[in-house]
């Protein structure tokens, strides 16, 4: 595969993501609707399965792209993951107009997620040198190993009291870290910073600094995509109070947890976005939730937005079906045979007196170029196949045309070679 096709599999994997992604989010949106009064693990799966079709469904689709050999992105057909076919809503005009700006696309998104990913390794390394120069406190280290005995943690949790820091944070999974702020050790009450520590700990005990990395690599991937930052926020919504729970449950008070919270909320912090943090989600609802569980009212107002969404989705794939079946042009493409050179009969094929028919499938782009060349079946030697695509992509054609303008539209021609 070329750079060009390699380029272009790429940004027309971009281009579709927005209306997969849409997609995704609404059907998350709808999902979390229905689950808002279930535990929050039950919405939390929910969550990252979303996430989790956000990076799968467009991987999928590249690796069909790269398969094939073709990164030609106007195909009326996108083949999902499960083996369902669906229509793609980028029609014949939008996709000549997207194809001239595909490097461009893929370019800005290349820097984009650079940067991004340049910003994430920034976040380990600081994690990494807090966790291995700042100060440790032999008395609530010990406490730290015995809390974790108690939850089930068979790994040594280390704990490092930070000075520039505002809220404790949890980041390593082999070797995990609880980095806890200097300005908490001195200032609250033993008994609430212990409450926190449990907060932390449960984020340890389920691994969630994983999903959080997991989360960063499809951000960074999908970076303009609004409904991948709503899904990915939802997950840290869910998992606080997944770890709320778990935190209350082993203090057997979950008071003492909200009233840690709340006194955590009058300090000035910073969230650690690699990291699990105490602070993460909205803790006054979180406090709320605590000292007073509560069934949520179905927020119609909120739900506009999903409504919308999902009329959105609807009316792409209402558009996109009628595109399947209409993508036979009205009038196909005609060659301009004065353009058209012979093809070389290659020398070894001379000598080695090798004969054979070769079919090719070539696209004539709408300036009635040949814009890309497929073979569909060999004459069974390579270099009478080659010297064929050879002369092919040197012929000029009147494209095929769809109501009076010009599209592209693949078609396929037979080359036979005869010795006379």
């Amino acid at each position: 595969m070329s750079a060009a096709d390699l380029v272009a599999s790429i940004g027309w994997t971009l281009v579709h993501f927005l209306w997969q992604g849409a997609l995704i989010g609404c059907a998350t949106a709808v999902l979390l609707t229905v689950l808002r009064n279930a535990r929050p693990e039950s919405r939390y799966l929910v969550a990252c399965s979303g996430l989790l079709l956000c990076l799968a469904w467009p991987a999928t689709e590249l690796a069909l792209r790269l398969l094939g050999g073709s990164g030609t992105g106007g195909d009326a057909l996108v083949l999902f993951a499960a083996g369902l076919v669906a229509a793609s809503p980028v029609d014949q005009g939008w996709a000549a107009l997207l194809a001239d700006q595909l490097s461009w696309i893929v370019g800005t998104w290349a820097v984009c997620a650079l940067a991004m990913s340049l910003r994430m390794v920034a976040g380990l390394v600081w994690i990494g040198r807090a966790a291995a120069q700042e100060g440790i406190d032999p008395a609530w280290q010990a406490r730290v190993e015995r809390m974790a005995a108690q939850f089930g943690i068979d790994r040594a949790v280390r704990l490092r009291i930070v000075e520039s820091l505002g809220s404790p944070v949890t980041a390593g999974w082999w070797r995990p870290v609880v980095l806890v702020p200097a300005a908490l050790v001195s200032g609250m009450p033993a008994h609430l910073l212990e409450a926190l520590l449990a907060h932390e700990l449960a984020h340890i005990k389920r691994h969630d600094y994983l999903v959080n990395l997991g989360q960063n690599l499809v951000e960074t991937l999908f970076f303009y995509h609004p409904a991948v930052w709503w899904i990915s926020g939802r997950i840290r919504v869910e998992r606080e109070q997944i770890a709320d729970d778990f935190a209350a449950r082993q203090l057997g008070e979950p008071r003492r947890l909200a009233l840690a919270l709340s006194e955590l909320e009058k300090l000035q912090f910073s969230t650690h976005h690699l990291a699990q943090a105490a602070n993460g989600g909205d803790l006054m609802s979180r406090i709320k939730r605590l000292v007073r569980p509560d069934t949520q009212a179905l927020n119609w107002k909120a739900a506009i937005p999903v409504l919308g969404l999902a009329a959105m989705s609807a009316a792409v794939f209402a558009h996109a079906a009628p595109a399947a079946k209409s993508a036979e042009p009205d009038r196909a493409a005609v060659a301009n045979f004065n353009s058209c050179e012979r093809p070389h009969y290659p020398a070894e094929s001379l000598a080695q007196k090798h004969t054979g028919t070769v079919t090719l499938g070539f696209l004539v782009a709408t300036d009635g170029s040949v814009k890309d060349t497929k073979i569909t079946k060999s004459s069974g030697h390579r270099p009478l196949d080659e010297s064929a695509r050879t002369a092919l992509a040197k012929c000029t054609f009147k494209p095929a045309t769809t109501k009076g303008q010009p599209v592209e539209a693949w078609t396929a021609v037979q080359y036979v070679w005869t010795l006379e």
